[in-house]
């Protein structure tokens, strides 16, 4: 996936391409990484790469729960493999997409979830195309937090970890990521 999000067709489109770019950029943050380095906390956050992957899985399965009035997600256990961390992601972003191509608007309404403690008391629900904006928001801060911290466990950063991904080459304002190599600072 390009580093800018390709043109868009209608809003749904629009709305599922920006979320697709935001959830590469999450997953690049581990690119690389042993099961040691993504669960470490080397910032003053006490959460890890597999931390901030195993976040969005929950909130990922909680609004498609939502949408398609199923039961909420718990929170997994902070104990875990990379690989099993992404690709729970990979499930909860698919159950995601899949929920919203069944929606027939974007207008459709979405309950607040039961006991939601976060939710404005005076709001009983919002649109899909909502819970749409706010997976996009919520992912693009997580995407920026798990960039800081892999920046602070190697160095690497969410471009050159990017041309490392795609394999471009090497270009005078980014030199994609190698294992071993710390960007310079």
């Amino acid at each position: 996936m390009p580093a800018i999000v390709r043109p868009v067709g209608d809003e749904r489109d629009a709305l599922l391409t920006f979320l697709a770019q935001q959830r590469y950029v999450v997953r690049l943050a581990a690119h690389g990484l042993t099961d040691e380095q993504a669960a470490l906390a080397p910032t003053v956050s006490d959460l890890s790469i597999g931390d901030v992957l195993a976040h969005l899985t929950t909130v990922e399965r909680s609004w498609t729960a939502a949408i398609v009035g199923g039961p909420g997600a718990s929170s997994p256990d902070r104990q875990f493999a990379l690989a099993d961390v992404l690709g729970a992601y990979e499930q909860a972003t698919a159950e995601t997409d899949d929920a919203i191509a069944a929606v027939g608007t974007l207008d459709q309404p979405v309950p607040v979830p039961a006991g939601a403690r976060w939710a404005p008391p005076d709001v009983e629900g919002w649109s899909v195309r909502w819970v749409l904006l706010h997976l996009i928001q919520e992912t693009a801060r997580h995407a920026g937090h798990a960039d800081i911290i892999r920046e602070s466990i190697d160095g690497a950063t969410a471009l050159p970890l990017m041309a490392a991904v795609e394999q471009w080459p090497p270009r005078r304002t980014i030199q994609p990521w190698t294992p071993g190599t710390t960007a310079p600072r």
